[in-house]
């Protein structure tokens, strides 16, 4: 009997989550703001890297789709929060019979599916325009998968901060973005970083979804890949259990 309710209680919460998810790409996906600061942005970015100089496609298009996915994956968490509280329908969400953190999981997942589907257009586009190539399919679906939820997960978590206005949530968001994206690879090799860039550059989990990117399309990756998965599943861990805690932390303050 106790397995059985805990079976059903576990499927209510899991379908909380889902509900979630579907309430976020109804209302949230085709927001201005998460267009132009998830997928303007890395088109901005590629043109500024790619312009005026001598790349060759295989050195830009694994920075362009971890691009796409770092910016997009990272989008979602930070305004769907500050727009409910603003809306004050976050209190109705919080009072529901499900968990803080079935809600929480709907938001990893609703950056999850976003930064998943929006990646896939750059793989698609420079399949047809440039001559790279893809080497090993199932990692570059791999990278793209574990690299999208511990994304989503840090979106979720910078979104713990109380605040009424999605702006100040994605100064914060930017703060912390915009570092982690120029010492994780993208623009420059970590190899060729200087040596305090390096260090940093493990910290980030774009660095390892960056070269296990680059490794599908048959680059020599910075990382070993084991440790690029063991890592973006010990930062989607880690980022989604600190989440929980921070919004937990402020809804007691009744912040």
């Amino acid at each position: 009997m106790t397995a059985s309710s805990d079976q059903c209680a576990w499927r209510r919460q899991l379908h909380g989550s889902l509900v979630i998810l579907k309430k976020n790409v109804l209302l949230y996906y085709l927001k201005p703001p998460v267009l132009i600061f998830g997928v303007l942005f890395p088109v901005f970015f590629f043109l500024a890297f790619k312009m005026g100089r001598s790349v060759s496609p295989s050195g830009v298009v694994p920075g362009m789709v971890a691009m796409a996915l770092w910016f997009t994956a990272t989008a979602i968490g930070p305004l769907v929060t500050p727009w409910e509280r603003r809306a004050k329908t976050y209190e109705r969400l919080i009072s529901s019979p499900i968990s803080l953190r079935s809600i929480l999981a709907g938001d990893v997942l609703s950056g999850f599916v976003f930064g998943c589907a929006i990646s896939v257009i750059p793989v698609i586009l420079c399949l047809l325009l440039t001559d790279a190539r893809i080497a090993n399919l199932s990692l570059l679906i791999g990278g793209i998968l574990m690299g999208a939820l511990s994304f989503s997960s840090l979106g979720v978590l910078l979104s713990a901060p109380p605040a009424a206005s999605p702006s100040n949530i994605m100064l914060l968001s930017n703060l912390v973005r915009l570092p982690l994206l120029f010492v994780s690879g993208i623009f420059v090799p970590i190899g060729q970083m200087p040596g305090w860039a390096a260090w940093v550059a493990p910290l980030s989990p774009l660095s390892y979804t960056s070269a296990l990117i680059r490794a599908a399309y048959g680059s020599v990756p910075y990382f070993p890949i084991w440790l690029c998965f063991l890592m973006l599943f010990l930062f989607t861990a880690v980022l989604f259990s600190a989440s929980c805690r921070f919004h937990n932390m402020y809804r007691a303050k009744g912040l």
